[in-house]
Formats: C-alpha cells, sequence, structure tokens
C-alpha cells in the first residue's frame, strides 16, 4: 500500500511528458496496478467484515489485521527490496511480480478464509515491494532528465488518482452484485468483494501484458546504488531533524495529517455499518477521501498561494482535525460524505505543503536520509493508526445515550474518530506554533490582508536563484556592503548580479536623476510613488527576474520596502497603499532575505558629504522612515535581519554572511 504525494502538474506538462509512447505505456501499466491495489484494499477489508459474521468486535479486528498485513512487510523489507530488485532484468522481475499478483488476487475469493486472505495479502505486498523499485528505476531511463519531474508527478497521480476510481466501481458492483451474478450465471452466488478482487485480478493480468510489450525498459542499472538499512536511515535522519526545530514541526505535523486521513480510513467500513448502510456507501466514503486529498493537493496550494507555507501548514492540519471531530458526531451518511471530502481538502493541503517544504528546507547533503527517515517513521505510524484504530473501536463498542424524548447512539467508531480528531488539532496548533513565521503577526491579520490581496507581498514566491535586498537610511553604509557580500558570494563560487534602486536599468537610471537631483524640486508624493514603482517594474521584468531565473544571487540596493518606508512612512502616504503598488509593479517577487542597515538618522545625515533631493528632506522625515523600516522587520521576522549599522565594517560584513550561511540561501539553487 502505497503513500501520498505531492501536487499534481501542470496540465501542458502531464501532456507533454505523456506524449512520449514507452513512458505512455509504462504509465498505463502503473494505473491499472494502482487501480487493482486500491480495489483489492476495499475489498480484502470488506470480506473481512463478511467472514466475521455480523460479530462487531470481531469485525474491527478482522479488518485490523488486513491493514497489517498490507503495510507490515514495507515496514521489514522496504529498505531491502531495492537491492535485491536492481539484481534482476526489471522488465522481466515487473512481469512476473504481476503474474504473480494476478495469481494471488485470484485465490483469495476460491479460498474464501481468514489464513489465505491475510496470507495472500502480505505475499501480495512482498511482490509489490520487488515491482516498484523496478518501475521507479525505469522511468528516468524513458524520459529526457528535464521531464523526469512531470514523470514523477504524473506518476503519482496514477498511484492515487486512481484510489476514487477504485471506490466508484466497487460501489457499483456492490449495488449490481445480483444483476451481475445472473449475468455470468454464477450457481453460487460471489459477493461485491469477490467480484472486486477479480477485477483486481485481471487489472494485473493487464498490466503483465501491457510491460511485456514494453520492450525500451532497461535490463538493468546503470550503476549501483548504495541503500541505507532501515535503522541506518531512521538514526541517519533523526540525527539532522533533532537539530532543527522547523523540521521537527513539520514532519510531527504530516504525521498527524496522516493520522486524520488513516483513522477515517481505517474506521470506514464499521463507521458506516454503524450508519445502517452497506458496502457501496463504504465504497463511496472511503472514495470521499481520496477524492478530497486530490482537491487539496491539486488545488490547495494555488487558493491559499498568499499563505506562508509554514502558517498554511499548521491550519489546514487543525482544519482537518476539527472536521474528523465534526464527522464523528455527525450520523447522517450524505453529510458525513461531504464531511470526509473537506476533510481530505484539507489534509491534502496539509500532506502537500509538508512535502514542499520538506524538500526546501533540508539541505542536499542530507535530503535522501531525511526523506527515507520520513516514509519509515510514517509506514510506521500508519500501521499504528490503521490497526489500533479498529481495535480502539471494537474495545469501546456500542452505547446509546437518552435526553428526554432524544435517543442517540454512537459507536466505537465514532468514538475512536472524535479523539483521533482532537490529537489531530492539538498536532496542527503544536506544529503551527514550533513553525509560525512572523510570530508578532495574528493568524487573523493575515486572513484580513489575504482578502485585500496584500499578504503575497509578505509571503513571497519562489526563485531559482536568491535574492538579497539592502534597506536602510541615509548614510547607514547599505553600499559597501552589498560590494562585499558580492565578493564573498562569488569566494564561494555563486554568480552574483549587484544592481540598484532606482538605476538599474538604462530608463532607471534616467528616472534616478529625475529623483534625486535637487534641480527637480517638489513633486508630487503620489506621483513620485508611481515613478519608483515605474523603476520597479522595470527592474525586476529586465534585470532581477532574468537573473533569478538563470538561478544567480541578486542583491539588490534598494527594493519595494524602501518604497513603502520613504513614499510611505515619510511622504505620510499609506504604506500599505504604496506596498500595494509595489506588489503589482513586481508581481509579488520578494526577496529572499532583507538587510536593514539600522542607525540614528542624525548620525546617518552627519556622514553625508553632499546631499539629494531625499536626503536633504527633513530630520523628522528620515526618523518615519527609520521607523517603517523597523515596523516591516517586527512584521516578518522570517525575511528582515536588522543589522546596527554603527558597528564596524567588519563587523557588520561578518553578521551578515553569519545570517546567509545559516539559513542555507546558497542551497537554493540545486535543481
Amino acid at each position: 500500500m502505497s503513500l501520498p504525494f505531492p501536487a499534481a502538474p501542470a496540465q501542458s506538462e502531464s501532456r507533454s511528458v505523456l506524449a512520449i509512447p514507452a513512458f505512455r505505456k509504462l504509465w498505463q501499466a502503473m494505473a491499472f496496478s494502482s487501480f487493482g491495489d486500491w480495489l483489492g484494499l476495499l475489498a480484502s477489508t470488506a470480506l473481512a467484515q463478511q467472514l466475521a459474521g455480523g460479530d462487531y468486535a470481531k469485525a474491527n479486528f478482522a479488518i485490523a489485521g488486513v491493514f497489517i498485513v498490507r503495510l507490515l512487510p514495507a515496514v521489514i523489507l522496504g529498505p531491502f527490496a531495492g537491492v535485491i530488485a536492481d539484481r534482476f532484468d526489471r522488465r522481466k522481475l515487473m512481469i512476473v511480480c504481476d503474474i504473480l499478483r494476478f495469481s494471488l488476487y485470484l485465490s483469495i475469493p476460491i479460498v474464501g478464509n481468514y489464513f489465505w486472505l491475510y496470507t495472500a495479502s502480505i505475499l501480495v505486498e512482498v511482490v509489490t515491494l520487488f515491482w516498484s523499485p523496478a518501475k521507479e528505476a525505469s522511468v528516468p531511463n524513458l524520459v529526457p532528465k528535464l521531464k523526469l519531474e512531470s514523470a514523477n508527478q504524473v506518476s503519482l497521480l496514477a498511484a492515487y488518482g486512481t484510489a476514487p476510481v477504485a471506490a466508484i466501481v466497487f460501489s457499483t458492483l456492490a449495488l449490481f452484485t445480483g444483476a451481475i451474478n445472473s449475468v455470468i450465471g454464477n450457481t453460487t452466488p460471489a459477493s461485491a468483494a469477490d467480484l472486486a478482487l477479480y477485477v483486481n485480478a485481471f487489472s494485473f493480468a493487464f498490466c503483465a501484458y501491457t510491460v511485456w510489450r514494453l520492450k525500451e525498459i532497461p535490463a538493468g542499472p546503470g550503476k549501483k546504488l548504495q541503500q541505507l538499512s532501515l535503522g541506518k536511515s531512521l538514526w541517519d535522519g533523526f540525527s539532522f531533524i533533532k537539530e532543527s526545530k522547523v523540521i521537527r514541526g513539520l514532519i510531527f505535523g504530516m504525521l498527524g495529517a496522516f493520522f486524520a486521513a488513516g483513522a477515517v480510513i481505517g474506521l470506514a467500513r464499521t463507521f458506516v455499518s454503524d450508519l445502517q448502510a452497506g458496502e457501496a456507501a463504504y465504497g463511496i466514503l472511503f472514495g470521499a477521501v481520496f477524492f478530497g486529498l486530490a482537491l487539496g493537493i491539486s488545488f490547495g496550494p494555488k487558493v491559499f498561494a498568499q499563505f506562508s507555507r509554514r502558517r498554511l501548514f499548521g491550519i489546514s492540519l487543525t482544519v482537518s482535525g476539527l472536521f474528523l471531530v465534526t464527522l464523528s458526531l455527525v450520523l447522517n451518511l450524505v453529510l458525513a460524505i461531504f464531511i470526509t471530502i473537506i476533510l481530505g481538502i484539507f489534509a491534502g493541503i496539509s500532506w502537500v505543503t509538508g512535502f514542499t517544504m520538506l524538500g526546501m528546507e533540508v539541505e542536499d547533503e542530507v535530503r535522501g536520509r531525511t526523506f527515507a527517515f520520513v516514509q519509515s517513521l510514517i509506514r510506521v505510524s500508519l500501521v499504528l493508526v490503521l490497526a489500533v484504530a479498529p481495535l480502539i473501536a471494537a474495545a469501546i463498542g456500542r452505547h446509546t445515550y437518552k435526553y428526554k424524548s432524544t435517543t442517540l447512539t454512537y459507536n466505537g467508531a465514532a468514538f475512536t474518530m472524535f479523539f483521533a480528531g482532537l490529537i489531530a488539532v492539538s498536532v496542527g496548533v503544536a506544529s503551527y506554533r514550533q513553525m509560525r513565521d512572523r510570530p508578532n503577526v495574528s493568524l487573523l491579520s493575515d486572513i484580513k490582508s489575504a482578502f485585500r490581496g496584500e499578504l503575497g507581498a509578505i509571503t513571497g514566491q519562489v526563485t531559482n536563484g536568491v535574492f538579497i535586498s539592502f534597506e536602510g537610511g541615509e548614510g547607514s553604509g547599505k553600499s559597501t556592503q552589498t560590494k562585499l557580500l558580492k565578493e564573498w558570494l562569488e569566494k564561494n563560487g555563486e554568480t552574483v548580479l549587484l544592481t540598484r534602486e532606482p538605476g538599474g536599468t538604462p530608463l532607471g537610471n534616467q528616472l534616478r536623476d529625475i529623483l534625486l537631483d535637487n534641480k527637480t524640486g517638489a513633486i508630487s508624493p503620489r506621483a513620485e510613488a508611481l515613478m519608483y514603482a515605474a523603476d520597479r517594474a522595470h527592474h525586476v521584468f529586465s534585470t532581477i527576474r532574468p537573473a533569478l531565473q538563470r538561478g544567480e544571487v541578486v542583491i539588490s540596493d534598494r527594493y519595494f520596502d524602501s518604497s513603502i518606508a520613504y513614499q510611505g512612512a515619510g511622504r505620510v502616504l499609506l504604506p500599505a497603499e504604496v506596498a500595494r503598488i509595489s506588489r503589482w509593479a513586481t508581481e509579488s517577487l520578494t526577496p529572499t532575505l532583507t538587510v536593514i542597515m539600522d542607525l540614528s538618522a542624525e548620525i546617518g545625515l552627519g556622514r553625508l558629504q553632499s546631499t539629494d533631493r531625499l536626503e536633504s528632506e527633513p530630520l523628522a522625515f528620515h526618523e518615519r522612515v527609520r521607523q517603517e523600516y523597523l515596523n516591516l522587520a517586527y512584521q516578518d521576522p522570517e525575511r528582515f535581519l536588522i543589522v546596527d549599522a554603527s558597528l564596524s565594517i567588519e563587523q557588520i560584513h561578518q553578521v551578515i554572511t553569519e545570517r546567509v550561511s545559516v539559513i542555507k540561501l546558497l542551497k537554493r539553487n540545486q535543481k
């Protein structure tokens, strides 16, 4: 049984990679295998309940057993299966594995007892452990390197997007079991679970046939890959995450997201039975979880694009927990399905956000080990959730409550989901507090800013390169420090673009002459703000963004925070209005790091040999500018670094380079 997935690729990317014939054939095989896997899970749990003969506790224990035997092989053998699989011809190995899975699934309804249900399930998962690494190793040989990310994404869509389809097929089989048995002339009527297992077996036979025709799959690996044992990967991962508060909160929260979704999956069969519904309802509820997950993963990051990932992660996890609590209290099937979809949406947002952050926050040297640790930890946790939840439900049993003329009956599944929801909420709140950026800004303030379209400039957007801006009052030493940082970065092997505002382009130089020349005289504050925005728009379009797309480090002497401070607070305009203009002009391109050279306005002005139009403004103007810079840094401490500009040049340079090194900005150029 596989694990959740990152966000879906854009449609254009999907079409381009699926246009490659060899990969398209393999993708079709993967899609059929995944469809069969999900259908087999539904059928196995349904069959386990059927074999319980109506005993509530026995049914829960049986369902827990199915989940345990499906996940246990991955926990024990997962780290070693890839090493063994690499010693065989990949294409032949995949064909043999699919034939074995076809045979095993075909045998389950024929034998029809608990022992063989669990035995065959274990054997299927063991076989899948060898099929999966052969498939994963084959994909890079079938697509160009530039298309590999897109290929991986559509592969994950095939793995998890088929879950709702399998749920619909299972529900359809449950609704029309009688008609299907009549058509095929069964003397001994088969249940929906039996029919689903037959369809499942056929899907693997078709997969084997598809791979047999796929001659492009290479025989073996191009090089031997060193694999870490489960214990080693757990230890290496733990050694890294224990030093990072963000990563600890991230992994803790990702487990919480799985806890919420896993509780629903593990208890879905008994929960729908408690609602007096049958196998069709079970398939629909099961599919609702994955339908919601797919919606959250596909559209959540776009809908909530303005929010920082760190905040969005904890919030979405907390909300999914609240919906799980609500689901446990619902006694109506239709409402339960609707709530399950919403729960899945927020669990999906939490998962894809966490998965993305894990890739961005973890440095490249330990990224593989950290992911291995996370995958192993999730498997172990999922085994516990899927196994323990039905056992707890069975132990609690049925309880009826009467209040006056109202009678309510809640069963063990509802109680278990209620407490699982409370745990998910607690984990979400803890993750939010541990990873919260801009701790001085409330969540309500962020929500209001998002509705006004102002939050994007704070949270920023991902770029290939690294963008560092320097801000501060007059005479604070920005220009000196930008040059020193450029030299330091270049010594560390980085390609650096040093620019300034205004004046980073030929057009900017002309605007700089107008804006700073004393001969220009007074300019309307709004006109001045628009002129700076015009310079910035052209600067970003022609210079900054192209350099970032090339993966370079861009250092800018002033950026849009200068307009917020000077044209906003300095000119006594509303800083939020000036910020909105700059966001529109720059398409919300935000620096990765903004260094504020903080210095008393009086001392800074005293350092100047001559003054331009802005430098000639009264002392009160420059004090307002300084205070606004400090306000901006107070709202977003993750982005800003305040440096005491009264220190020596060498001391200031050391503080700046230490910050650049600590936050691993240079590692963001990894492709």
